[in-house]
């Protein structure tokens, strides 16, 4: 693996190697593997396990100062809609977080994930476990956008920026820097449903790397 792909594309793909938790639902047009940063975008930290959250009872996600993730817009108004985008952003955290931690089980993951979503969200982390690899640097989630279908479901688009986001060795520590192309912009589309505790949990994500709508 030389970067990383899809993070969930694969889950709706039926594929099993090369996941980006952006991607259950479609596919993505990069297989080149996994040298940025996923989703998501991280060495073992003890700052990565999660604890309860007095506020809502959501895990309190923690990632190490190496690994920084930004979410624009953070709110747009209307309050569903910005909930859909506080769990998403919570989601990603938490993959970057079980992928710290080494941990496909890892447990704030499974509280934003279900079905589909939750299985190949474990595959990724998975890969980058089986290879000893972690994630560190920045990747900026921009042009967020909601879409309500019904009173429990809704759709995301959004697009990432991993120009600055990379794949790191934890053996040796040696980061896998890559040069920036187009394939460092990824177009995200993403399925979310609510369930019964009023967690907006993702079923579905598929990503498209170099997609034209995420350019600089």
């Amino acid at each position: 693996m030389t970067r990383r792909t899809r993070l969930l594309s694969t889950a709706v793909a039926g594929t099993t190697a090369a996941l980006l938790l952006a991607g259950c639902g479609g596919s993505d047009s990069d297989s080149k593997g996994n040298d940025k940063i996923a989703g998501a975008d991280t060495g073992k930290s003890a700052s990565a396990s999660p604890t309860a959250s007095a506020a809502a009872g959501r895990p309190k996600i923690e990632l190490p100062s190496d690994v920084n993730l930004t979410f624009t817009p953070d709110k747009t108004g209307d309050a569903v809609k910005d909930a859909v985008l506080a769990d998403n952003a919570e989601l990603i955290k938490a993959l970057n977080a079980a992928i710290v931690a080494q941990n496909p089980r890892f447990p704030a993951l499974e509280y934003y994930t279900e079905g589909e979503g939750a299985v190949e969200a474990q595959k990724w982390v998975k890969s980058f476990k089986d290879v000893g690899w972690t994630v560190t640097g920045t990747v900026r989630y921009f042009d967020r956008k909601v879409s309500l279908e019904s009173g429990n479901k809704a759709s995301l688009t959004y697009c990432g920026d991993e120009s600055k986001g990379y794949s790191k060795v934890i053996k040796t520590n040696e980061i896998k820097k890559t040069k920036v192309t187009k394939d460092s912009y990824v177009a995200y589309g993403v399925q979310v449903q609510k369930n019964d505790e009023g967690v907006w949990e993702l079923v579905k994500i598929a990503s498209t790397r170099g997609a034209g709508r995420c350019q600089p």
